[in-house]
């Protein structure tokens, strides 16, 4: 579903990222975690589209998000850390308006803007403008928005940040159902317990360089997640 080959991102002749290999197949849950600055940002922009590497290929489906990146983005999603809405716009314009870019059909829109509006508890909040929104209200918006075209791949920075916990467990079982459906999810976390019980696979990144990767018993190698993460940062 994703590749990603000797990806390298260079600023100011520093490598921010650095010859980075991960592969996400469907189906895989896959967490990507690392201190403040040790690239994961860096390299979402980078497989989303937003930012283009200096080195290695990136692709979706087995599309290049370089070369092709209409087809690409077509096939997923994007949260970012801190999602930028547009606010003057109602959460329901906003959302018809995402369902405009994708081609959703009148029918098709209600029907998922009511079940996902419903599952986190923002139906009421719809035809207020988002400028009225908290950070919390904001972030489900876009959860909402990033699952409304039924994409293959969701990529999202620091999803959890920002949502009471009810809606953390609504967003669980969702990255579970999608990826169940043959679906394919790359996340990055601070929330390393979140990481542990949920994800198929993680990848830890340290500077740059893939430090660890793979299933979580291999990664966490008889530790705990939290353990074998601090015992790399130590390293």
């Amino acid at each position: 579903m994703l590749e990603i080959n000797h990806l390298t991102k260079r600023f100011d002749g520093k490598a921010a990222v650095d010859d980075l290999t991960l592969h996400i197949a469907p189906g895989e849950i896959y967490g990507f975690i690392g201190h403040n600055g040790a690239g994961k940002t860096t390299t979402i922009k980078c497989v989303v589209g937003i930012m283009q590497s200096d080195e290695g290929t990136v692709t979706i489906g087995g599309r290049s998000i370089a070369e092709d990146p209409e087809v690409c983005k077509a096939k997923l999603a994007y949260i970012p850390d801190n999602p930028d809405l547009y606010e003057y716009m109602s959460g329901i314009a906003f959302l018809n308006f995402i369902a405009d870019v994708f081609y959703l059909s009148t029918a098709e829109r209600r029907r998922r803007i009511t079940r996902l509006a419903d599952a986190f508890e923002l139906t009421s909040a719809l035809g207020q403008p988002i400028a009225s929104y908290s950070h919390g209200m904001k972030q489900k918006l876009a959860i909402i928005a990033a699952w409304m075209h039924a994409p293959k791949l969701i990529v999202m920075d620091e999803p959890f940040v920002g949502l009471d916990p009810k809606a953390a467990h609504t967003l669980k079982q969702m990255m579970r159902e999608h990826c169940d459906a043959g679906g394919a999810i790359f996340f990055s976390t601070h929330v390393l317990e979140v990481a542990e019980k949920l994800c198929d696979k993680v990848a830890i990144i340290n500077h740059g360089k893939l430090a660890r990767s793979g299933t979580m018993e291999k990664v966490r190698g008889g530790d705990s997640l939290e353990d074998a993460f601090l015992e790399m940062e130590a390293a």
